[in-house]
């Protein structure tokens, strides 16, 4: 780890954290507070992944289905209107919208081999984004003067790197500029980040192994083709999974290449100065 201690941490004249986690613990929450406080540069990584590396691929999708409608289909063809992506640090239904979900297509879904396809869109250009963290970490203090910098991960880091692998190319990299800070969930928040979820869906990546087996189980325990899979209702089973499924992978990425703090004392952060002491008592116990 680049900070060993409080006082490194406390003396060091810029930090630079990485927080990992669940999407809905609190990354983008103290990332705001960072900003918002001065002095901090703020590197959102599925931002730069809708942007960057998967822009064209939401505008396609939406220029797709303006072509449906007559009216708009002349207009484009035309030049008529322009299409574009209003993707946010803080709304990311382009990319929501465009990773999709499998299933019935009268009820928005997409065929299982096209969803899977769009995931395998999303894992190549996260990590793109993530091996962008550190040329972001130079392009802050050279054009804008910022020397303390976080990066708000995607809540699918875990699908992309092997946090087990002491040589894993993502986490080497990271880590060698970056405090890894993983934000603990505990089951208290399950019930709630799956209803978060289920309201505004975030960008998810799933590993293939993981979701052919969540498909599968699904069409044998609903009994369904997959043409008459309920979109919503698979996508909430496989979110709740996904918990599972994640909490370990964080677990080693903390215990290997950084440190945790948990949900609710994130909760409790209202400014820069906040944040720095829950990140030294976390660099003290671990």
């Amino acid at each position: 780890m680049i900070y060993q201690s409080a006082d490194d941490w406390h003396n060091a004249t810029g930090k630079h954290v990485l927080l990992f986690g669940m999407s809905g613990l609190g990354k983008t929450y103290l990332s705001n507070i960072l900003r918002g406080a001065g002095g901090w540069f703020h590197y959102s990584v599925d931002y730069r992944i809708g942007t960057r590396y998967m822009g064209e691929h939401i505008v396609d999708n939406f220029k797709a289905e303006a072509m449906k409608n007559p009216f708009l289909r002349r207009l484009l063809l035309s030049d008529s209107i322009y299409i574009a992506s209003n993707i946010t640090f803080n709304n990311l239904a382009p990319l929501s919208t465009y990773l999709g979900k499998p299933g019935d297509p009268d009820r928005g879904g997409l065929p299982f081999a096209e969803y899977m396809r769009r995931q395998e869109l999303h894992r190549a250009a996260e990590i793109a984004a993530m091996l962008d963290t550190t040329r972001f970490i130079d392009r802050a203090r050279a054009l804008y003067g910022y020397d303390n910098f976080v990066c708000d991960s995607s809540g699918s880091i875990c699908e992309v790197v092997d946090p087990d692998d002491a040589a894993d190319p993502v986490l080497t990299e990271l880590s060698q500029h970056l405090l890894l800070v993983w934000i603990e969930g505990s089951e208290d928040h399950t019930e709630e980040l799956v209803r978060r979820f289920t309201a505004a869906p975030k960008p998810m990546y799933y590993q293939p192994e993981f979701l052919h087996a969540a498909w599968a189980d699904y069409l044998s325990d609903k009994g369904v083709a997959e043409d008459q899979v309920d979109p919503d209702d698979f996508m909430r089973a496989t979110y709740a999974r996904a918990l599972a499924h994640r909490q370990p992978r964080y677990a080693a990425m903390a215990r290997n290449w950084g440190i945790k703090v948990a949900a609710d004392d994130v909760a409790a952060v209202k400014s820069a100065a906040d944040f720095d002491a829950l990140i030294a008592r976390a660099l003290e116990a671990r």
